[in-house]
């Protein structure tokens, strides 16, 4: 048996008895990491080391941890309540707004997982409170964040294009953002409907909690008079601006600002911050530390410190090589979409699709499937997924969820993750790739 059969055998392995014995994942992960890398493929302990997301494990505790802080001092109540004062108290609406807030910032140039680190935990904040679904809100932010994800001049977009033009291929900047764009707008609307959005539509904010929130209910205008004076005076303490909150929301702006104006990481700007207010209200930092979801980081660094081995040891390119040699263009297609799915929904999107795009070129360049219809087939693929808990997207919204049931949260996620990588390959293959016009 093969060094590549044999570590993709271990990562079924550990999905079992994770799934089966309730044993984090991530530690079983390490464990695997280190049994075939040392064992299989002759790494070197420091080879091992080199795989783990070290910046992501920073994004997960700075982001969780500042966050935390926001929570304990009122600051996310704050934010969410002027929130629904916006949409005048419509929360069905409250899921699109994330949608198109992410989306926007990709677009323009934000990193897909810094507009998603900066939403996320104001996104499922607002979940919790107003009890919507964590997977409908989770889901609208990450499916936000790559709608936007390929315009011309996002990162993902601006990427891709290079590898095209780098590869001598022909390409179409807009086909590839619209691919994305209504293929993720088409899954939330989908998403929206399933997990109870409708319903949200139906049963808008009661006026004295739109009150409470600062909109215009008959209780704030005096009209029904229904809240009492205990509901008055949480109103007030909830949307005040106190010290503590006014330092919070200039960090939090300051945060914005450093990722998407300076592109500086995310991860250790969020940590920056929540130091800096640490120190002036050290109490709110002793609460929040708490609060930083461990078996979330522990599980997430685990599995893709394994996959990185995977790659360092070649199975994933062995994978590639594999699928290019099929003799049928189309199913040679379709099977190069499922690998950038599967395997993106463990690891960075953009890094699959820059091995996975030059792998095609040999029958890309027969001109027997289309080029961009494939790029596209392919981009979409290996972003839509991004949802999973495993990707540093599903991530972020796993450790941002609040007053869940974090491992059913977790496995919510893993099966969402799971029917996007079942599903999209083939769905994107029908739309881009087999009509051949793109």
């Amino acid at each position: 048996m093969s060094a590549e059969l044999i570590s993709i055998l271990v990562l079924v392995v550990v999905f079992v008895i994770a799934t089966t014995r309730s044993i984090n994942m991530g530690a079983l992960a390490f464990a695997a990491a280190f049994g075939v890398g040392t064992l299989v493929a002759d790494m070197k302990t420091d080879d091992i080391f080199k795989g783990f997301p070290g910046s992501l494990f920073v994004v997960l505790v700075g982001v969780t941890f500042l966050f935390a802080i926001a929570r304990a001092n009122g600051t996310t109540d704050w934010l969410v309540h002027m929130a629904i004062r916006l949409v005048g108290g419509r929360i069905a609406l409250m899921p699109w707004v994330m949608f198109a807030i992410t989306g926007v910032l990709t677009a323009i140039g934000a990193v897909s997982p810094a507009a998603v680190a900066i939403v996320a935990p104001i996104a499922m904040g607002f979940a919790a409170k107003y009890r919507i679904s964590p997977l409908l809100m989770g889901v609208m932010v990450v499916h936000g964040a790559q709608a936007g994800g390929f315009s011309p001049i996002s990162i993902y977009g601006t990427i891709v294009n290079g590898i095209v033009a780098k590869e001598g291929l022909p390409g179409n900047e807009i086909v590839l953002f619209l691919a994305s764009l209504v293929m993720n707008l088409a899954i939330s609307v989908v998403v929206f409907v399933v997990c109870g959005g409708m319903k949200l539509a139906r049963q808008p904010l009661d006026a004295p909690a739109l009150a409470r929130a600062g909109g215009s209910g008959t209780h704030a205008g005096g009209g029904s008079g229904t809240g009492t004076g205990g509901e008055t005076d949480e109103a007030d303490e909830r949307v005040t601006l106190t010290a503590p909150r006014i330092a919070t929301l200039a960090g939090l702006a300051a945060l914005v600002v450093a990722a998407l104006v300076f592109d500086l990481d995310v991860g250790l700007a969020a940590i920056t911050v929540a130091v800096l207010l640490s120190v002036v209200w050290p109490e709110t930092s002793k609460q929040a530390i708490t609060q930083i979801t461990w078996p979330t980081v522990l599980l997430i660094c685990g599995i893709l410190t394994y996959v990185a081995v995977l790659q360092t040891m070649g199975t994933i390119k062995w994978a590639g090589d594999s699928v290019a040699g099929v003799g049928a263009p189309l199913l040679a297609a379709l099977l190069i979409c499922y690998i950038g799915a599967i395997v993106s929904a463990f690891a960075s999107s953009v890094g699959i699709m820059g091995a996975l795009i030059p792998l095609a070129v040999p029958f890309l360049l027969q001109g027997e499937v289309s080029a961009v219809g494939l790029i596209a087939a392919l981009a979409v693929s290996a972003t839509v997924v991004d949802v999973s808990p495993f990707s540093t997207n599903g991530a972020l919204v796993l450790a941002g969820a609040q007053d869940v049931d974090r491992d059913k949260f977790f496995k919510q996620l893993m099966v969402y993750g799971g029917i996007m990588v079942a599903a999209a390959p083939p769905l994107v293959w029908l739309a881009f790739v087999v009509p051949g016009i793109w």
